[in-house]
């Protein structure tokens, strides 16, 4: 019988942290889901990994707050003696709009930096010894275009995904060779954190927008995401510090019109 291995998931009741729990799930992996708020979706997305054969520990805590990392490792510890990956999902935002910067106040600014950033950095120091113990320990950092593309849903939430990919890069180097660092980038992404934010007709605005002007059309899905978070953690052996941008081309910008040569 092939050993499970752990993985803890943050931000994982809903959307593309639970894609994620779920498709670790599958591939063998007993799995951590944590959540702030919603507990309903949480308790919904353990009942999914379990029924696909993983043991599953539910933990409720705010990655900004360093105690709760580490009483998560501490808990994954207790419970399977190991942790193999660590999925730093766990992320938000305020929809002012990338310009809008009077919609942004000091606060939300912060908010935004001590969940996106400090919370990954704190999740990554809890773990990182366990994950050094792992015969192919990983940690997958899901950022955003918003990080390498400098566009979003606002000015602190691309700061914050622009530290969090320069995080992965640093983060890679300093932990090798035991443990691979790697960051997912999506663009547009079709969960409910994202129609919620901005409303229902806004996104179906923005999203035929989007499938009209990228190479390939097509808006990401949670499940497009967690298969690129499931192939960095259990495979690419050789891949570290990787940015990977799930974005359907959008950085490669608008391709200039083709003029046909005439005879």
């Amino acid at each position: 019988m092939t050993e499970r291995k752990a993985a803890i998931v943050t931000g994982s009741a809903t959307g593309v942290g639970a894609a994620t729990a779920l498709a670790l799930a599958r591939r063998g992996y007993d799995v951590l889901i944590n959540y702030s708020r919603s507990e309903r979706e949480a308790r919904e997305s353990e009942a999914a990994c379990r029924e696909a054969g993983a043991d599953t520990l539910l933990v409720c805590g705010d990655i900004s707050d360093d105690a709760a990392c580490r009483a998560m490792a501490d808990a994954a510890l207790g419970r399977w003696q190991r942790i193999d990956a660590l999925v730093n999902n766990a992320g938000i935002t305020s929809f002012a709009g990338s310009t809008n910067w009077d919609a942004l106040d000091a606060k939300t600014f912060q908010r935004i930096l001590d969940v996106n950033v400090i919370g990954a950095f704190q999740m990554v120091r809890a773990c990182a010894a366990h994950l050094k113990k792992s015969p192919n320990g990983s940690i997958v950092n899901v950022s955003s275009i918003a990080g390498a593309l400098g566009i979003g849903s606002s000015l602190a939430y691309i700061a914050s995904k622009g530290a969090v990919n320069a995080m992965t890069l640093n983060m890679a180097r300093a932990l090798a060779p035991e443990i691979r660092v790697n960051a997912v980038c999506p663009g547009m992404i079709t969960t409910r954190w994202f129609v919620d934010g901005i409303g229902a007709e806004n996104f179906q605005k923005l999203k035929a927008q989007y499938e009209q002007s990228t190479p390939l059309g097509r808006a990401c899905t949670a499940e497009d995401v967690a298969e690129a978070v499931l192939w960095l953690t259990d495979g690419a052996r050789t891949v570290t510090g990787e940015l990977v941008l799930l974005d359907s081309g959008t950085h490669l910008g608008r391709p200039p019109t083709v003029v046909q040569a005439t005879k």
